[in-house]
């Protein structure tokens, strides 16, 4: 028993002296793990790839989660950095954070769907289940498939703030726990309508005029569109190391380069109003 023992223990010694070998490039000498909105969650896994072509020996994990878990995993520090698509309220100021970018929030359709505009009053009746077919708001015969995110989202809150105010969002509505997953049904259902993260529209799905106001970055940038929220990272206090670095770099000119190339609004570009 004791031979097994000192050979366990000798072996924990040998794997131990192979990872701390110079020049061993197989394991990351030091990781840092990101965890929160699904909103943030792609920019930050492109923000991440750059980062670590430059930073070889580091790995970043990213996880999603939600805006509320971000937060929880910051104020516990489950994560060296939490993201947020919401703003935080006064009870949450007490954690570190910084915006990193602003993105809109569009309202979008199936291609398929003749309707280019909606107004604001009518996005919050299709959303409290007010209106419920298309053909009252100028399309065809067809009942509306309102599809939504799941509480705790910060897209869902910021729609819930910016749109919905204090009416409630239809019990009836389609939940989905992704950005990416409210595109998919829309993209393949005809009568479907969803709300995303504006840097995310792409050919399957298009976007509506909100009050005759296209949903554009232009648009959040001089102020006419008014669905914007803060991209943010939070952290239990100040980071130091390898978070403060790649936050450091996110919000270096680089980093601001690639989130305006994804899409997003920064500050170098111009505040949102």
């Amino acid at each position: 028993m004791w031979k097994f023992l000192s050979f366990i223990a000798s072996l924990g010694l040998l794997i131990g002296t192979v990872v701390s070998l110079p020049g061993c490039s197989c394991i990351p000498k030091a990781s840092v793990v990101l965890a929160g909105s699904t909103s943030v969650q792609p920019f930050a896994e492109i923000l991440a790839e750059a980062y670590m072509l430059i930073h070889p020996d580091v790995t970043i994990d990213i996880q999603g989660g939600g805006s509320a878990a971000g937060i929880m995993a910051a104020q516990t520090g489950t994560a060296n950095i939490g993201m947020s698509s919401r703003a935080l309220t006064d009870q949450e100021k007490d954690l570190w954070f910084v915006e990193i970018a602003r993105d809109g929030l569009a309202i979008i359709l199936n291609p398929a769907n003749t309707i280019t505009n909606l107004t604001m009053k009518q996005v919050r009746d299709i959303y409290s289940g007010a209106s419920s077919d298309w053909s009252s708001l100028g399309g065809s015969v067809k009942k509306i498939h309102v599809i939504t995110r799941e509480d705790g989202s910060g897209t869902r809150s910021a729609f819930e703030s910016l749109v919905m105010g204090k009416t409630q969002i239809t019990s009836k509505a389609i939940v989905q726990n992704s950005n990416g997953a409210v595109r998919q049904l829309v993209a393949s259902d005809p009568n479907a309508i969803g709300f995303i993260s504006l840097g995310l529209i792409d050919t399957t799905i298009k976007g509506v005029k909100l009050d005759g106001i296209a949903a554009s970055r232009a648009n959040i940038v001089n102020g006419t569109y008014g669905l914007s929220r803060p991209f943010i990272f939070l952290a239990p206090s100040q980071p130091n190391g390898i978070a403060k670095d790649f936050i450091d770099f996110t919000l270096s000119s680089e980093g601001m380069r690639i989130l305006e190339t994804e899409g997003l609004i920064t500050a170098q570009e111009g505040p949102a109003k």
